[in-house]
C-alpha cells in the first residue's frame, strides 16, 4: 500500500463525528474496532482507554483540515507536523502479492504495527499518510463539507481543485436547495406582490413619493 493511501485514515476518524448535527460514531470499543479496521493486529488491542483518546486526536486532525479549509497552510502544516513528532511512524519493507511477472513480490513500504497501544498505531499511520497527501498535492487540496450542517472532511483529487462537498449526496442537497432560493428569490421579484406597499395599496414607493410631494406644494 502506498503511503499516501494512509490519508484515509484521517478523513475516517474525523468523519466519526458531525459536530453540525450533534452526533458522535466513537463510543464504545466496538465503534473503534471497526475504524481501525477488524482484520488488523491493532484493531484486537483496542480497549475502552482508545476510545478516549481516539476522540481527543480526533479533535486535532480537525483543527488540521479547518485550518487548511480557511486557507491557512501555515497553520495546518504546524498542526500535522505536531503529530507526526508525537506518534512516530514504524515502516517496514513489506511484500504481498501480487507478484510481479517474474515472480518476484512486489516490495513497497509499509507502516509497522509496533506502537505503544492502537490509538497511537493508528494516529501514526493517519499522521504520515495525511502528511504524503498534502506534500504531494498541496493544503488546498484538505476541506471540510460546504453544504450545512454537514462538514464533513474530504480530500480533493479533482483534477481542477473544485471539489467542495464531501459526496454526491450532499453536493446534491446543496445545488437543490441553491435552486430553491434562486426560486424563491425570482418569486419575490416578479411575483403579484412585487412592489407593493406593505398596507396593501398597490402604490410603489415611487408613487407614494410623487403624491407627498403633490400635497405639500
Amino acid at each position: 500500500m502506498e503511503l499516501a493511501s494512509y490519508s484515509d485514515f484521517a478523513v475516517r476518524l474525523v468523519n466519526t463525528e458531525e459536530p453540525g448535527r450533534g452526533t458522535d460514531g466513537l463510543t464504545s470499543v466496538e465503534a473503534v474496532r471497526a475504524l481501525l479496521g477488524p482484520g488488523r493486529q491493532t484493531a484486537r488491542r483496542a480497549n475502552e482507554a482508545d476510545v478516549t483518546r481516539l476522540r481527543s486526536v480526533r479533535a486535532r486532525f480537525r483543527a488540521v483540515f479547518e485550518a487548511a479549509d480557511a486557507g491557512d497552510e501555515a497553520l495546518a502544516v504546524g498542526l500535522l507536523n505536531a503529530l507526526l513528532m508525537e506518534f512516530p511512524v514504524s515502516p517496514q519493507i513489506s511484500g504481498h502479492a501480487p507478484r510481479g511477472a517474474d515472480g518476484r513480490p512486489d516490495w513497497h513500504l509499509h507502516i509497522a504495527d509496533h506502537a505503544a497501544n492502537a490509538t497511537a498505531d493508528y494516529t501514526a499511520t493517519a499522521s504520515v499518510g495525511l502528511a504524503f497527501h498534502l506534500t504531494e498535492h498541496g493544503a488546498d487540496r484538505l476541506g471540510l463539507c460546504r453544504a450545512a450542517p454537514c462538514r464533513n472532511a474530504y480530500l480533493d483529487t479533482s483534477t481542477n481543485r473544485s471539489r467542495r462537498y464531501c459526496s454526491d449526496r450532499c453536493a446534491t442537497r446543496a445545488n437543490v436547495a441553491a435552486y430553491r432560493a434562486r426560486k424563491r428569490l425570482e418569486s419575490a421579484r416578479t411575483g403579484p406582490g412585487a412592489g407593493r406597499r406593505p398596507d396593501g395599496t398597490g402604490r410603489t414607493a415611487e408613487a407614494v413619493h410623487d403624491s407627498s410631494a403633490a400635497a405639500d406644494r
